[in-house]
């Protein structure tokens, strides 16, 4: 099959063939319908997370189950699935506690990564081991993944649109309803307009905030915010997140969202809270980045910083709800797709969503 392999960061990505074994027990084969580009991918793409190479990238994607392993009783050839990089293990105690995100397995597979729950890897191209990407590897026109991160999704949802629902707004709606628990009439502040951050404005707003701030430095890009349901916008190069979000709402927010991942994005959600505020950590930085918070501030505000990884979705429940919601009208995905490309042009969507031309991209293999 063709799949997109990552080398390292001194050279180009390549669309080329490789081998894709049989799914092992607990496992099934995916056809790929589309694959969206993420900046978690940019992240490696980039070398800012260390990962094992060569590997295939991607790790949201929709597809088709087209062969099951030994073992597999929960889903079916033919079955319409959107691909969750988080794999829950049903057994361990986060597992039993609902806490799927936080699987003590899959963890294992996102760090340090490169092979499946059994610890190898289905991939290989001559006879060369070739390594995972979070346990999905979408990039590729098939896929072999753990059958409980494969989410049996209706049939009548279009494969090459939910993909996004796979991460993206998955982590994005997640990282409001079920990390932050945002009640209705609070204020909101989301810094970063990408496809997580979009998907934060529209958790936001179907969990009934009255006020959503968004700013990011392309205006094109908060205009689209406020379509999906923010009601202020900061755009512009330089603008102080801080300062203007303060203008706004003197007394701070309610919660604010950090949908960048970087140092200086984090410290800003954190400066913005008023009392009893939650920062978020949504979008994931480079590896070694730290920020700075007064401690002092932080608890005579009674406020919090939390981290949301993967939105705290509990898989098999909130995906099939998220694209529910979609198909019903409640929630906008074909706002988010910046356009449909070849797999072969995976390096060039790589590229556009750096220089922040890209929403999200989906490789249609």
């Amino acid at each position: 099959m063709r799949a997109a392999v990552f080398l390292s960061a001194d050279q180009p990505v390549r669309v080329e063939d490789v081998e894709l074994a049989a799914p092992g027990p607990g496992e099934v084969r995916v056809k790929i319908a589309a694959a969206g580009v993420c900046g978690s991918d940019l992240h490696v793409r980039r070398g800012e997370w260390d990962v094992p190479a060569p590997l295939v990238m991607g790790h949201e994607g929709s597809g088709i189950v087209t062969a099951l392993g030994q073992g597999v009783t929960s889903l079916a050839e033919g079955d319409h699935v959107v691909l969750s990089w988080v794999a829950p293990c049903g057994q361990c105690r986060y597992c039993r506690a609902g806490h799927e995100a936080r699987c003590q397995v899959a963890a294992n597979v996102v760090a340090p990564g490169g092979v499946l729950q059994d610890g190898t890897s289905r991939l290989s191209r001559g006879g060369e081991k070739i390594y995972h990407y979070l346990g999905v590897s979408s990039f590729a026109e098939e896929a072999v993944v753990p059958a409980s991160g494969a989410i049996k999704v209706r049939e009548d949802a279009p494969l090459d649109t939910i993909a996004l629902v796979g991460c993206a707004v998955a982590t994005g709606v997640g990282a409001v309803t079920n990390t932050a628990a945002v009640v209705p009439g609070s204020t909101v502040a989301v810094i970063g307009c990408g496809g997580v951050g979009l998907s934060v404005v529209q958790g936001a707003r179907l969990a009934g905030a009255e006020r959503i701030i968004v700013i990011d430095p392309r205006a094109e890009k908060t205009a689209l915010a406020v379509m999906l349901g923010a009601t202020d916008q900061i755009s512009g190069p330089g603008v102080d997140a801080v300062e203007a979000i303060r203008d706004l709402l003197p007394d701070g927010v309610d919660y604010a969202f950090d949908a960048v991942g970087a140092q200086a994005t984090i410290e800003s959600a954190i400066k913005v809270l008023g009392l009893g505020g939650a920062a978020v950590a949504v979008g994931l930085p480079p590896k070694g980045t730290a920020a700075r918070f007064d401690p002092l501030v932080l608890g005579e505000a009674d406020q919090r910083i939390l981290g949301s990884n993967y939105g705290s979705v509990r898989p098999a429940v909130d995906i099939p709800a998220l694209v529910d919601r979609y198909m019903d009208g409640h929630l906008q995905l074909d706002q988010l797709v910046s356009r449909r490309a070849s797999l072969d042009e995976a390096p060039n969507a790589l590229d556009e969503l750096a220089s922040g031309e890209a929403l999200r991209t989906l490789l249609i293999p």
